[in-house]
């Protein structure tokens, strides 16, 4: 079975648990564990954060979840104002208070990719994570 998730969100600080509890209701059903789940949660939610904290243009972003119960692959797309540069590439201290979103993401989930979009400004983070326990 696949699930397919698309969701386009106002980019305000209510839409990230609600997008988090819909795929996690998905990965419930499709008998994915706790402990993954939670991983996918929080990637999700710092990827959603950083989109409605930075991204300078649009009112909204868009969520793509696609689940076959071997993996699931995420994509949270943003309306612009910046560019993938935005998401920097060094490490933050960890007594940071912000700027460890992409470090959380890295170390829960695999194939972590951060791009700009191809036909219209704006960042993709994309992530997946292996369902087998």
């Amino acid at each position: 079975m696949e699930v397919v998730l698309e969701m386009t969100l106002p980019r305000n600080a209510e839409s990230a648990p609600l997008v988090r509890h819909t795929l996690d209701a998905s990965l419930r059903g499709l008998g994915v564990t706790p402990e993954i789940r939670a991983d996918i949660a929080l990637a999700l939610g710092e990827a959603c954060a950083n989109v409605i904290q930075h991204a300078a243009a649009g009112m909204e972003y868009e969520v793509r979840a696609r689940m076959d119960g071997l993996r699931c692959v995420v994509e949270v797309i943003d309306g612009g104002g910046g560019d993938s540069a935005q998401w920097g590439g060094g490490r933050a201290p960890l007594t940071a208070e912000h700027g460890r979103g992409l470090q959380l993401i890295r170390a829960f989930t695999e194939d972590v990719r951060i791009a700009d979009r191809v036909t219209r400004e704006g960042s993709v983070v994309h992530f997946e994570k292996s369902l087998a326990s």
